[in-house]
């Protein structure tokens, strides 16, 4: 009986350390804040604010049926097949406070992009550390080649856009960086609590809800849109919102997707604010082991002709490795679909200016990669 008290008391002790651990470990800044006060009120007045967390617009399951997430956990800490590139990418370092006046973007990799519009600088899910966890002792590194730009780069910066609060779309070492040089922070509903704890200003911070439209930037106008994924940035999920935005200029009309599955929501979308000029779209991270959070390559693509897009940007790859694909599968899938359904497909390098009313074909730079 003595040796049993003794092994149930060093249980016990060793769960208290770990939760104690634990605990200290989560209060780090990286991790944000949870929406409370005027904010958490705001918040449930949404519509899309239910039983405590909020919810896509169709049911949404995180896993396909019969997934387990302890044989998903085994798979990806797997060999693999070819999913990061061993050769290094190509990029290009454009200066980018001295671009021309033409409206163009500049894409860094994965979801982070430059939007150079009527001399107004967006910035979109900048994350320049190189790696989308809350610590940089853990998880995969950034691809060779891509991490060429650093928050001195940039010029000054009229707003960054983000679309949701996952590490691979909000950066918190990223954002302490830019922040000093940025004036305004559009944000879906609850992120804005992550950005005030960074010590953003409320002056600065513009939080969202879907279909809510803001005039920005003089005469930008942005809309709040749905998407249909899921947030987080510890163990819990959903109080803060995703989304996806338009953004119209006197000259330009864009959309900017988040991360999300593929819904009846672009069609609306495209239906009420297009055509687009261009289509920023998430293809990759995708697996048929969590088809409503992520879209298939085709589906992207799909989703691009319902949203009326005259150009379609495949982002969301060429960065990180964050499921099982191989890292060039999603451009590749994607070209093949756009080619069958007649969509116009973009693939600038990382770094270069891509001028939106010129057309041009780009290359496709990712071809003869390893």
């Amino acid at each position: 009986m003595k040796i049993l008290k003794r092994i149930m008391i060093i249980l016990v002790v060793t769960l208290a350390i770990l939760a104690l651990v634990t605990y200290l470990f989560m209060q780090q800044a990286t991790f944000g804040k949870l929406p409370t006060g005027d904010r958490l009120e705001r918040i449930s007045r949404s519509p899309h604010f239910k039983d405590g967390s909020f919810q896509n617009i169709e049911e949404t399951k995180m896993m396909a049926d019969g997934v387990s997430y302890f044989s998903l956990t085994k798979e990806f800490f797997s060999k693999g097949v070819n999913r990061e590139p061993t050769d290094t990418l190509p990029a290009v370092k454009t200066d980018l406070k001295t671009l021309s006046a033409d409206a163009q973007i500049i894409w860094f990799g994965h979801s982070s992009y430059l939007l150079h519009l009527e001399d107004k600088n967006i910035l979109v899910d900048p994350v320049f550390s190189d790696k989308p966890s809350p610590v940089q002792y853990v998880g995969k590194g950034s691809y060779t080649g891509t991490r060429i730009y650093k928050s001195e780069d940039f010029p000054p910066l009229d707003a960054i856009i983000i679309s949701h609060d996952h590490y691979d779309h909000l950066d918190y070492t990223t954002i302490l960086e830019l922040e000093r040089q940025t004036a305004n922070f559009y944000v879906p509903l609850g992120v804005g609590s992550h950005l005030e704890r960074w010590g953003v200003p409320l002056t600065k911070i513009h939080e969202m809800d879907w279909w809510e439209s803001l005039p920005i930037l003089g005469d930008m106008e942005l809309i709040s849109t749905p998407a249909r994924h899921f947030s987080g940035r510890g163990f819990t999920r959903n109080k803060t919102l995703w989304s996806s935005y338009v953004l119209k200029s006197k000259e330009h009309r864009l959309f900017i997707g988040g991360d999300s599955g593929y819904d009846k929501s672009f069609k609306a979308i495209g239906d009420k604010y297009g055509p687009f000029d261009l289509v920023m779209l998430e293809t990759g991270q995708y697996d048929v082991k969590w088809p409503s959070i992520h879209m298939m390559p085709e589906e992207t693509v799909q989703a691009s002709k319902d949203l009326k897009g005259d150009l379609y940007l495949p982002v969301h790859w060429g960065k990180f490795t964050l499921a099982l694909h191989p890292w060039n599968e999603p451009v590749n899938r994607a070209l093949a679909a756009a080619d069958k359904l007649g969509v116009t497909m973009i693939t600038p390098q990382i770094g270069a200016p891509y001028v939106i009313k010129n057309r041009e074909a780009t290359s496709r730079w990712w071809l003869n990669l390893q």
